[in-house]
């Protein structure tokens, strides 16, 4: 057995194993969870109608839906994920924080107001404004299901690997287990809490993550006496890789291949943000596009200072850990960030369990909330554009809708908890980049179009969501994420022939193309009139709901 293996084990006996340390584990985790809970009942007493469970009865200030936005936003691929990858790729993995981060910009220029002051609880309400209602709302639904379960994939898989560490769980069934857990959690959460609880959840997150990355960053540059150039220095050394680790080009820089899945992931990061479902829903629980355009511009401050700490993170794991501790763990780095948590404060002592405990927790807290606002997401579109809109021609009471949408949670629930439990040793940031570039595939070009194109019709939207989804989807499937490589969701198969991991660069410029050929060769004459309208409210906010 190698060294580093041995090491492994004696890290997990310290996080779960030991007797001595796995009650006061236990105890720490179950208090964030309680909590939570708690809070999700609280909400869930003051959701009446359809506007408190989709959009929270839009009383949230900018600086509150801000900090929710930070808490949807900064997911276990901002926490685990990206830790993992600078902890293992160096500079490379650092360009996934940067990418998450310029995102931002395009949601706060493009998107942000127009989208809050044209819908009134979901995408389909923008697309279905000035073209027919039930085809553009049935792939608008679909899109939104579709994103969220990707984003979903992500979630699942870091809480079973976060888990695991936290409670010394090594066998597949026990990590499935957990996945199994977040799922009930999640679909508790959204059942009863509806958008307020979803959104309280969310900004209690925030300010935890915010905090515990704090106090890690803390942790790790006052061990390197704050010299931000010792640090870095000292995780070259240990990574192996030397000045290369610092460098470009250690995972996405060794042939043409790996430089193009890099431009594709690029691409992807920036533009996904726009067009994520579980974003774009939440400037609708804001009362005016004024309070929407402040709580971006809150989320820009509060996930730009994380993204920044995300360094210390990744770097300092690296500087402390070796690799092969760090993948004989977790093959993908997931655990990057506990491990390191525990490092800090000593494997063998009190101190170094409770601060593990706590970042693990902590990392829940965020899976749990990120998750709850990804199935309100895609059980709301479904509730109110599929059922509402299409099955019942706009015929069903609130009551009957927001029933709708509880029992979708359940159903994508159990979807997720399935897929989860296959996607459980991918790297987190990985997963998220897939869902980006399906959601820039799909929703961006048909959101930009419909607001700013007025030639835009009913058959461009559908080319553009049905093929954008269609090619994105179809490319992931045969990319090396699913076959063909050791950390591929089938390891022992291969039947992939699309080389690049992130299909963003080819689906992303199909689907606006494809919106716009579908708008050429439609016989549909546009409606002056209406797009007039919906550029009015867009740009002014006159008629929002």
């Amino acid at each position: 057995m190698s060294p580093a293996i041995t090491q492994v084990q004696q890290l997990q006996l310290a996080a779960g194993e030991a007797s001595e340390h796995r009650p006061l584990i236990i105890t720490l985790f179950s208090v964030f969870v309680v909590a939570t809970l708690v809070i999700t009942v609280w909400a869930g007493r003051q959701t009446k109608d359809a506007a408190d469970f989709y959009a929270g009865g839009r009383q949230f200030s900018g600086f509150q839906n801000g900090l929710a936005v930070s808490g949807d936003y900064m997911s276990a691929a901002s926490f685990l994920g990206i830790a993992g990858a600078i902890a293992l790729f160096g500079y490379d993995g650092f360009l996934y924080s940067i990418g998450f981060l310029v995102a931002w910009l395009v949601a706060l220029l493009l998107v942000a107001e127009p989208l809050r002051n044209s819908g009134r609880y979901t995408m389909g309400d923008v697309l279905a404004y000035r073209m027919r209602q039930r085809p553009v709302r049935t792939a608008a639904g679909a899109s939104t299901i579709v994103v969220s379960i990707f984003y979903l994939l992500a979630q699942m898989a870091g809480a079973g690997v976060l888990v695991s560490l936290l409670l010394g769980i090594t066998s597949d069934g026990g990590k499935i287990a957990i996945v199994a857990l977040v799922g009930v959690l999640m679909i508790v959460y959204v059942t009863i809490g509806g958008m307020k609880g979803t959104t309280w959840v969310q900004m209690v997150k925030a300010v935890l993550l915010i905090f515990g990355t704090l106090l890690i960053t803390f942790l790790v540059l006052l061990k390197f006496d704050f010299n931000v150039s010792d640090l870095l220095g000292s995780a070259a050394e240990n990574s192996g890789k030397g000045a290369a680790f610092l460098e470009p080009g250690l995972k996405y820089g060794l042939t043409a291949t790996s430089k193009l899945d890099f431009l594709s992931l690029g691409i992807a990061l920036v533009l996904g943000t726009a067009g994520l479902p579980h974003i774009l829903i939440r400037f609708y629980t804001v009362p005016t596009a004024k309070a929407a355009r402040k709580s971006v511009n809150w989320a820009i401050g509060i996930i730009g200072a994380f993204y920044l700490m995300t360094i210390a993170l990744g770097f300092g794991a690296a500087a402390l850990i070796k690799p092969d501790e760090i993948i004989a763990s977790n093959k993908a780095g997931n655990t990057a960030a506990p491990l390191l948590a525990l490092h800090l404060g000593g494997v063998d002592s009190s101190w170094g369990a409770i601060l593990l405990a706590t970042i693990s927790a902590v990392a829940f807290a965020t899976i749990l909330a990120v998750v709850a606002g990804l199935t309100l997401a895609s059980s709301s579109s479904f509730a109110h554009d599929i059922y509402a809109n299409v099955i019942k021609k706009g015929q069903a009471t609130e009551k009957e809708e927001v029933r709708a949408a509880r029992w979708a949670t359940v159903a994508i629930g159990v979807v997720s908890i399935a897929l989860g439990a296959l996607a459980r040793d991918l790297n987190v940031a990985g997963l998220v980049a897939l869902a980006f570039a399906v959601a820039a595939s799909a929703n961006l070009p048909t959101i930009l179009y419909s607001l700013f194109w007025k030639r835009f019709t009913t058959q461009g939207a559908l080319w553009s969501i049905y093929g954008g989804l269609a090619s994105a989807v179809l490319l992931v499937l045969f990319s090396p994420v699913v076959s063909g490589k050791e950390t591929s969701m089938f390891p022992d198969v291969d039947f992939h022939w699309f080389p690049l991991e992130n299909p963003g660069l080819i689906s992303i410029p199909v689907g606006f193309l494809l919106g716009w050929i579908g708008t050429l060769l439609s016989k549909e004459e546009p409606d002056a009139g209406k797009y007039a309208e919906l550029e009015v409210r867009s740009l002014t906010g006159t008629g929002a709901h």
